[in-house]
């Protein structure tokens, strides 16, 4: 048996569960440290997120840690070794999660706290920013929500890919003061109503290439008006609303690529596919130590309630972690 931290009736629950079996193609990873993401709070709430939630669903997605089995059809990995990753279950003293979502720690002297913080924001951004957001060297791009771990990725790859220009959005100040240090030439506040005319301003009234938008909603419309004519808006999040009225003929006249992303309706082949991509062209940089992840706060396994209470305080800057153990 282990104990893992779990959806109850009256939200978080610990409870003794068994220790998963592997399958085939599985790893099965000893969890010393678990990284929060805003999807666990949807899932807390008793909403699903995919596949995952409802009653008694293991909470967490990502972590990082030792592995301690593997499926018969497994060679990338063997038990020992340090690894970090994404997947459901990843606050359980065990996690079980695909093959392709595993991936070595990078760098040796980095501690458990640090490795579970890259997994989801290197493949969630290197997808949106590279792969479908299809950036070049030169261009522009606007993170939109950039203060989370995934959004200051976003300002990472995007320095690393030799963008010229690189927006970074949060509506709390001592949060824009800190996008510089993460790649950031701008910072602006979406609550304020002229922030499309500065990021316009920045780009000599083009607007820019590429926005990455984890916000949606309220923003939507003013989206449209900073990007680019035949600019491109991923989206990969919805933080400020699922559902707003949309300027379909400003959407029409600027020509504007809008992608939407999502690993919930990924099959685990191109989950593994992203996973191998994003390690070609970042995994260089990050064993020489690019790309910091700041840990906001690190709380222990007990305090599992009361860090998902200061991620819904919404003053953290970077990622709150969990120790195991």
């Amino acid at each position: 048996m282990m104990k893992a931290a779990t959806v109850g009736l009256q939200g978080l629950e610990f409870k003794d569960i068994p220790v998963p079996e592997v399958g085939p193609y599985e790893v099965r990873v000893k969890v010393q440290a678990a990284a929060l993401n805003r999807a666990d709070l949807a899932v807390l709430a008793g909403n699903r997120h995919g596949a995952v939630g409802g009653a008694g669903t293991v909470m967490g997605m990502e972590w990082a840690g030792v592995v301690d089995a593997v499926g018969n059809q497994v060679e990338a990995f063997q038990a020992g070794e340090r690894v970090m990753g994404s997947g459901q279950g990843a606050l359980a003293e065990f996690a079980v999660v695909d093959q392709g979502r595993v991936m070595p720690v990078p760098v040796a002297t980095w501690t458990p706290a640090q490795a579970a913080c890259y997994p989801m924001a290197l493949n969630t951004m290197h997808d949106a920013v590279i792969t479908n957001g299809g950036l070049l060297a030169g261009q522009s791009v606007m993170i939109q929500g950039a203060s989370t771990g995934v959004g200051l990725m976003g300002l990472h790859i995007a320095r690393w890919r030799g963008a010229s220009v690189v927006v970074g959005s949060s509506t709390q100040a001592f949060k824009r003061e800190r996008l510089a240090d993460y790649g950031a030439t701008l910072a602006v506040d979406n609550s304020d109503p002229h922030w499309v005319e500065y990021v316009l301003a920045a780009t000599q009234g083009k607007g820019v290439d590429l926005i990455v938008d984890q916000l949606s909603g309220r923003v939507a419309n003013q989206n449209l008006a900073a990007t680019a004519v035949l600019g491109r808006i991923v989206n990969v999040g919805r933080l400020a609303g699922t559902h707003f009225d949309f300027d379909f003929d400003l959407h029409a006249l600027r020509r504007i690529q809008y992608i939407g992303v999502t690993f919930r309706t990924r099959s685990k082949a191109e989950v593994a596919a992203i996973t191998a991509a994003m390690m070609k062209d970042l995994w260089p940089s990050l064993t020489q130590g690019g790309f910091e992840m700041p840990i906001d706060k690190i709380f222990g396994f007990n305090e599992v309630a009361a860090a998902y209470e200061y991620m819904k305080s919404n003053q953290h800057f970077g990622k709150i972690v969990v120790q195991m153990g």
